[in-house]
């Protein structure tokens, strides 16, 4: 081959560059003794070692082995917001005998809603059974249109068209959007119920100094009049113990803005509350922000120790006063960013939690007059289920919507560089998200999941599935052929909710959703 010739293939500028890597890797970089010792394999390491996640999830892991969703549950949810057929074939390839399985005991003749039932028009309406704030008589309280709400996912965590896509999904399906401590952004204001999250940064309703302002609050409540409650996060499943933080790389001026803080810098959370150090004085916060705002108040928290969650109880019963809802967050919860540590081992995983705190409640003779959210990948029917037969009145979900919306689980969220721009400020990246065709996967998603549980429900003899009791599931205890019920497993039956039938939960006053889709009331 001629001189000419070898300098214009392209193999002699793959040398070139091959060579400038082992010169660079030898005698320069000081920092990878891998790719010192072996240069060019040593970047063939790297490079697999940084798409595995990616290989494992397409190529080597099995339908139901993947954590934290398997590829089984993924596609259910992608069939179910595409429309697409999320059924399967030829029986279940599910282990019966793995422990803990769910087995949900249907009827000999299960409920069969009469020809006029709301469900026959729209089958995915499901209206909770209580009234978040009316046992402490709040000015607005609120019964949400849907026993199925969005998670809190800050604006900054996710990308604005991500949070404008699930905003317009939800005021489709007619139920509340968690804004997350990132506080209320425009991308939140598309016609959805939402509840207002203030985490220990008070971002959004906080003085440059990062105090609390109630004037601020105010202000936000009399000018959004779609916010219908205020969830103080005390915890997450995810990082319980550990406040969050937002790095620099994801912040724009709007973000600043919208939060109340500066540029440049990460924007960390505390660990823990500045407004309130003790159980009381957590009580007359919320009681404080209640009256002020007339929205009923609630708490947020993974589960640890319940000494203090003993104490509240007890101060509630002797007082009269203090949260309106709770939501017990999972241990297994997701975060955009959060240690191992914390996300692996902190906090008590969701079955556990809710059924310790629950029973504290219940031996004061609060559980009817509080109003209980579960979370912690509950988003399918048999899950969601299970936490209505514990005594939960709601399940709030965040990745299974994140995943109805396009997420692929590449688990690049604290990077800023997710494929699918939900959980990225990278512009670029956000283009490919389409809001009107993902506003409508989400409601296609949250329609076929709430359709499945009111199926499941009437299999099981009853209209709501708030009426699923302890005694309608039972675990698997492994390999030994014997099943458990939930009352047996955890120690007590959850308290009967007062319920008389479907029309007068839509006929209620205080019922949201009012820009729902083919709405019934």
């Amino acid at each position: 081959m001629e001189i000419n010739q070898w300098v214009n293939s392209a193999w002699f500028w793959v040398g070139i560059v091959l060579v400038a890597v082992i010169i660079r890797d030898v005698f320069v970089q000081k920092s990878h003794t891998i790719t010192h010792n072996f240069p060019i394999v040593g970047h063939i390491r790297y490079w697999l070692e940084q798409i595995g996640p990616e290989l494992r999830q397409y190529i080597v892991a099995n339908n139901r082995e993947e954590l934290p969703f398997n590829r089984q549950e993924r596609s259910w949810i992608y069939a179910s917001s595409k429309n697409e057929n999320n059924l399967q074939g030829f029986g279940t390839d599910q282990d019966f005998n793995s422990p803990g399985y769910i087995f949900i005991k249907n009827a000999m003749m299960g409920y069969n809603p009469p020809a006029n039932h709301p469900s026959k028009k729209n089958p995915g309406v499901l209206p909770a059974t209580k009234v978040i704030g009316q046992y402490h008589n709040r000015k607005r309280p609120f019964r949400p249109y849907s026993v199925v709400n969005i998670s809190g996912m800050s604006y900054g965590s996710l990308s604005a068209k991500a949070v404008e896509s699930l905003n317009k999904g939800a005021q489709l399906a007619g139920c509340y959007h968690n804004t997350g401590e990132g506080s209320l952004s425009p991308y939140h204001q598309f016609g959805a119920d939402v509840v207002l999250n203030i985490g220990t940064a008070y971002f959004g309703v906080r003085e440059l100094d990062g105090t609390f302002s109630m004037d601020k609050l105010k202000q936000k409540v009399e000018e959004n009049p779609q916010l219908r409650a205020i969830e103080l996060k005390l915890s997450q499943g995810a990082k319980p113990g550990k406040g969050g933080m937002l790095p620099a790389s994801k912040i724009n001026q709007e973000i600043a803005e919208i939060r109340h803080i500066p540029m440049g810098k990460d924007a960390i959370s505390p660990a823990f509350h500045a407004q309130f150090s003790n159980v009381p004085e957590m009580v007359n916060f919320i009681e404080s922000m209640a009256n002020e705002t007339g929205l009923p108040v609630g708490v947020k928290s993974a589960i640890g120790k319940l000494e203090q969650w003993e104490e509240l109880a007890a101060y509630m019963a002797k007082t009269g006063k203090g949260p309106d809802f709770i939501t017990i967050d999972g241990g297994e919860g997701g975060t955009g960013a959060a240690p191992h540590a914390f996300a692996d081992h902190v906090s008590m995983p969701f079955t556990f939690a809710f059924a310790k705190v629950y029973q504290i409640f219940q031996r004061h003779d609060l559980t009817d007059k509080i109003y209980f959210i579960a979370s912690g990948k509950l988003g399918f029917p048999e899950k969601a289920l299970l936490a209505f037969a514990m005594g939960a009145d709601s399940i709030n979900i965040a990745r299974e919507a994140m995943m109805s919306i396009g997420c692929i689980q590449a688990q690049k969220c604290h990077t800023n560089h997710c494929p699918t721009g939900i959980a990225t400020s990278n512009k670029w990246l956000q283009a490919g998200i389409d809001i009107t065709l993902k506003s409508e996967r989400y409601y296609r998603y949250h329609y076929t999941l709430v359709k499945e549980i009111a199926e499941i429900t009437h299999a099981c003899g009853y209209e709501h599935p708030c009426q699923m009791t302890m005694d309608d599931i039972e675990l698997s205890m492994g390999d030994n052929n014997r099943t458990m019920t939930l009352s047996k497993a955890y120690g007590y039956h959850k308290t009967p909710i007062a319920y008389d039938n479907f029309n007068d939960l839509l006929a209620c006053p205080h019922l949201g959703g009012a820009n729902a889709r083919n709405r019934l009331a």
